[in-house]
Parts: C-alpha cells; sequence; structure tokens
C-alpha cells in the first residue's frame, strides 16, 4: 500500500540513474546499519528511502517486525515498491510533515535531513512518529560537507546564460554542525543524543550522471531544458577533473523521551 501526504519537496528524482550511481550513499548506509541493534520484531521506518537499497538490506534484519519506507518522490518510492514488494508500507512525505498511524520503534535515515531545511520542524515530526524509548539513527550531509563542490556551483550560477534562472532559489540545504544538531534534538525531547562527524570524499566513476541526479536536482528545476546539460557539464569544467566530492557525514543517535 502506498500513502500520499503533504509533499512540499522542490523536485522529483530520476530514480533508475540514482539507484545505478548510488554506491556511495549505499556503502554509508549500509555502515550507519551495522549500528543497529535490533531484535527482528521492531516496526522501523526508513526516512528518505530512496530506491530501497538500503531499505533491502534493513528488511533482511526484521524477520518478524515491519518496515515502513517513506519518500518524497513518487519515483524513489516505485522503484523502492519494485525492490522491497508489498509487504512493506509505503509513504511519500515531506518529512517535515510526517505523521504515521502508529508510533514505531526506530526511524532510520541516511542521506536525507541534509535536503530538509528546517531541522528544528523536521525533529519535532520524527519525535513524534516514535514510540517513547523508541531510537532514531540517521546519517546525513554535515558542517562542512561538499564545500569546495558547492563554491563551483556558485562560480557556475553566476554564468551570464545561467544566473537570470536563479535570482529566486531559495535554500536547499542544510549541512549542520554536531553541536547544533544536538541542541535541536534535545529541544524536539529527545534523550542520549550523540552526534558526530567523518569526511567521506567520492570520486564518481560517472561523474556527469552522479552530479545530474544526486546533487544539482533542485538547480537543474529552474532550468529550461536546453540549458540543463550545458549547466551541468559547467558545474563538473569549474569543479576540475578528476571530480572528488569533499563529503562529510553528519551521524546521529537519539532516543525518544
Amino acid at each position: 500500500m502506498t500513502e500520499r501526504a503533504i509533499n512540499t519537496g522542490p523536485r522529483e528524482w530520476d530514480a533508475d540513474t540514482y539507484d545505478e550511481v548510488s554506491d556511495p550513499q549505499f556503502e554509508w548506509g549500509t555502515e550507519v546499519l551495522e549500528r543497529l541493534e535490533l531484535s527482528g520484531d521492531e516496526v522501523v521506518l526508513d526516512a528518505g528511502c530512496g530506491s530501497g537499497r538500503v531499505a533491502a538490506e534493513l528488511l533482511k534484519r526484521l524477520p518478524d517486525g515491519g518496515l515502513i519506507a517513506v519518500d518524497g518522490s513518487e519515483a524513489m518510492i516505485e522503484k523502492a515498491r519494485g525492490r522491497l514488494g508489498e509487504d512493506v508500507t509505503y509513504l511519500v512525505a515531506d518529512l517535515a510533515e510526517l505523521e504515521v498511524a502508529e508510533p514505531v520503534d526506530l526511524i532510520l535515515s541516511t542521506a536525507t535531513f541534509h535536503w530538509i531545511v528546517d531541522h528544528d520542524r523536521l525533529f519535532a515530526r520524527l519525535h513524534a512518529a516514535l514510540k517513547p524509548g523508541g531510537r532514531l539513527v540517521a546519517q546525513c550531509g554535515g558542517e562542512g560537507n561538499v564545500a569546495e563542490y558547492a563554491q563551483a556551483i556558485v562560480r557556475a550560477v553566476a554564468r551570464p546564460e545561467f544566473a537570470p534562472h536563479f535570482e529566486n532559489l531559495a535554500a536547499m540545504w542544510n549541512f549542520a554542525a554536531p553541536d547544533v544538531t544536538e541542541e535541536r534534538l534535545r529541544n524536539a525531547g529527545f534523550s542520549n543524543v550523540r552526534c558526530w562527524l567523518q569526511p567521506k570524499p567520492v570520486t564518481p566513476s560517472k561523474p556527469l550522471d552522479f552530479i545530474t541526479t544526486v546533487t544539482l536536482g533542485p538547480h537543474l528545476a529552474q532550468l529550461p531544458e536546453e540549458l540543463r546539460r550545458p549547466f551541468a557539464e559547467t558545474v563538473l569544467a569549474e569543479a576540475g577533473e578528476p571530480l572528488t566530492l569533499d563529503y562529510v557525514r553528519l551521524n546521529i543517535e537519539a532516543t525518544a523521551a
């Protein structure tokens, strides 16, 4: 079953290409899975399930439990459904507006929270979705994430052929610091809070496919079709070869009071 809730996300995703190029996100996600202590009968919500690659590994650890796969992209949910099958509950929703019928035991999230600007609201909604004593285990982009690459995007945006299309572009990423995140989590009602950063540089094997699918979606959505590939190619040129993305991951662990 797929439910649809309020979704204020900026765009759809190319789920097929994401599934092909998202090896770094999958590897980070499996590392987060290793931190989970599961009995196997929990109900777990995957907050930002993407194409379902990490969720498939999670599902193997829940022989007597349940999985709710949530993503803001209908294309991602359909890709995940093809991988995970019909025993999973699917929800198309903006995590900042998340509502669930029954609280869950655990929320897992990887490579998602940095796309949500309002972390105070995000953490409040996640807390409301957890049972008392339920756990939040997550990883997303953190302070310093893709800082050099972001400057390449800024230089490309400033080009005269592209600049008029970005005059009203809103903030799209929230790469938060650990201490700020810990305070936000406590304010949302979490306890046993722990956050830390990890550098995770990536050199994509298919750089153009990777950036157009994984990093530039909101920018490309601002452009007419004929300018999208030229813009992505300009970003690549500004970033230099080989493209190395200076990823920094923010790890999050907390318990719902």
